[in-house]
This record gives structure tokens, sequence and C-alpha cells, in this order.
């Protein structure tokens, strides 16, 4: 390699072009005058063939990149930058390496570091999320102690006033807490499917009996219609029923003011992207129904479509995410139709084998 760069003899030339033609991702080589003398064919697929023979700078113009290009041709010698490439539906993020030859010649690869950046900027959102939900109760504790501590801890009715909000507010850090802990644990085993045989009429019951005082406060009717042959289905019946559980209680904390609650279970003939029959477990409220446009948004962590109300109701913003999470080990899906005024129906998808 360090030959080729002091020959201008073409016949060289062809071996290295066939060296970089063996490499998956995008390799450039690049002459002192920023000039590209060899694209392997990943690079004329990401730049185009006219790459070859052109100058560099007009291709990897962003600032990062741009300026780690000067300085290597000015006489560094390595260089790293990222590249980010813009499309319709995704940006790519391309981490870009350089290193030079000898005579001056560069050799600049590029590596698809797309979704470790996407997991990377998921990563500081969650710890900004999660750092802010348990801001909020802090600082009313922190607020109530403090006055608690004052003159205020001499007035009975006061002080039995701040303990309750002190309590709720500690109680709601106590639920984020353990569904953190819950998502923690379905992320841990989401890759290994689990092969228990489950009723779903057995955990559908079960899940309803531990859920009744709360669906009874709300003043809720339940209509169940599950039929007793339902095929057992492989899973895991905790995790079934941590499921069904949160999507009861979603739609009698969203959806209960509409007094009524259909759960029921049909055998289907397919699920898409498995083979042979599934059960399809609908939950639907009748209740103020959500807008079209948070739909697609609901399963992601911490995202509500009215946090003051989700807040107020204990909810941590977490509760589908991890249904969604549960389904997924279970190779199913979350359908959600809602309409506005006419309630919310969520439909949990389970293949039987």
């Amino acid at each position: 390699m360090e030959d080729y760069f002091q020959m201008t003899d073409d016949s060289f030339a062809a071996p290295i072009e066939a060296l970089f033609a063996t490499l998956a991702q995008p390799v450039l080589l690049i002459d002192p005058d920023g000039m590209v003398r060899i694209a392997n064919p990943a690079a004329t697929d990401l730049f185009g063939p006219r790459i070859i023979g052109a100058q560099i700078r007009a291709y990897l113009r962003q600032p990062e990149v741009a300026e780690m290009l000067e300085q290597m041709l000015d006489g560094q010698a390595e260089g790293d930058a990222q590249f980010i490439v813009h499309s319709g539906t995704r940006d790519t993020v391309w981490r870009v390496i350089a290193r030079k030859g000898t005579a001056g010649m560069i050799v600049l690869s590029l590596s698809d570091i797309s979704d470790t950046a996407i997991a990377e900027a998921q990563r500081r959102d969650f710890v900004a999320n999660v750092s802010h939900e348990l801001r909020s109760p802090l600082t009313v504790l922190t607020g109530f102690i403090e006055t608690l501590q004052g003159p205020a801890g001499e007035d009975p009715e006061a002080r039995q006033e701040f303990l309750r909000i002190m309590a709720e507010q500690t109680t709601r850090m106590g639920g984020l807490v353990a569904d953190l802990l819950s998502l923690s644990r379905v992320e841990a085993v989401e890759k290994i499917r689990p092969r228990t045989p489950v009723s779903i009429d057995s955990v559908l019951n079960s899940t309803l009996a531990a859920l009744r005082p709360q669906i009874d406060a709300a003043g809720v009717a339940v209509t169940y219609d599950v039929p007793d042959d339902l095929p057992d289905i492989p899973g895991d019946y905790d995790q079934l029923a941590q499921v069904f559980q949160n999507l009861i209680e979603n739609s009698v904390k969203y959806g209960g003011s509409g007094g009524r609650l259909d759960i029921s279970a049909r055998r289907i003939a397919a699920l898409p992207g498995h083979d042979g029959a599934a059960l399809r477990i609908s939950i639907r409220d009748f209740g103020e129904g959500i807008d079209p446009v948070h739909i697609p948004r609901l399963t992601e962590r911490f995202y509500r479509v009215d946090k003051a109300r989700s807040r107020d109701s204990g909810g941590t913003g977490l509760g589908l995410a991890i249904v969604k999470h549960i389904l997924s080990r279970h190779r199913g899906r979350l359908v959600i139709r809602s309409k506005l005024g006419e309630g919310t129906s969520f439909d949990a998808i389970l293949p039987c084998a």
C-alpha cells in the first residue's frame, strides 16, 4: 500500500481497487489535493459514481467532517468525525475515520453507526425523563418538610393536609420505581420466548378480581365475553397478567367516564408474520377517546396524552411501554384504535403456538 502511494503506475491501482471492493463499508482514497482517486462500490452507492476524480470537499461539507478533512490535508496523521446523510424516512449517521499514508495519500472509511446513535439518544432521553419524573415529587416533599419544620408544624390541620400530599407523592415515586424495575426485568428476558401453556380466561379472571375495587370505585360496568374453549397459549402467566392489568387499569382511569368496559377474546385464523392461529383479546372503553395523532406514540416511555391528568391519576407513563415489551417477548402485537367521543380499544394479539 505504501509503495502505491509513491507510484503513478496504473497497473498497481487495480489490486488496490480490488482490495477496496472486498470491503463492505464505503472506502475512499484521497490524494494530497483532496481529489478522490479510488472509491469502492459501497462508496459509489453512497455518493454516486461521479465522486471518483471529484474534490472530496464537495461531498463532505458538514462542519465536523469538513474540519477533520482540512486538518488531514494540512498534515494531520489521523482523524475521526461524524457525517449525517438525510433521507425521507430516517437519517443515517456515519463515522468517518481517516488515516494518512506516505506521499500525503489519505484513506477514508465510513461506518454506519445509526443504531448506536439512536440507542445513545434513547438512553439520554430515558435518563432525562426519569430525572424529571422523580424531581417533581422530590421537590414537593422537600417543600412540605421545610414547611412542617417551621410554624406550620404546630398547626394540626395544615400538618394533616401536608402529610396526606406527601404520602401521595411518595406513592407516586414508589409506582415509578416499581414500573422501572418491571420494565428492566421484561427487557432482560425479551429475547427468551416463554413456552408454558397459559389460559387467557384464567389470566383475565384473576386480573379482574384484583382490580374489582378500583373498577367499582370508578362506577364502571364490565361486560365479559371470553369463550371457555379458547386454546392455551405459550406464555409467562405473570407477565400476561401485567399486560391485562395495565390495559384494564388504563381503560378505567382514562375511559371510565363512559361507565362501561367490554372485555372479549376470540380465536383468529392468523397473525401476520406467524404461522397458525392466534388470540385477539380486546379491552374496550367508551370514554372520551384519543386523538389519532397521539396513537403512534402511546407506547413510548413516559409519553402522555394529558400529562397533568395522568400524574393526578397516578400514571407513570410506562404502562403501555411495558405492555409493548411483554407482547414482543410473546411474539404478539398491540393494536390501538380510538375515535374522539367514542372510546378506545386495546387489542392484544397473541399467537397460539
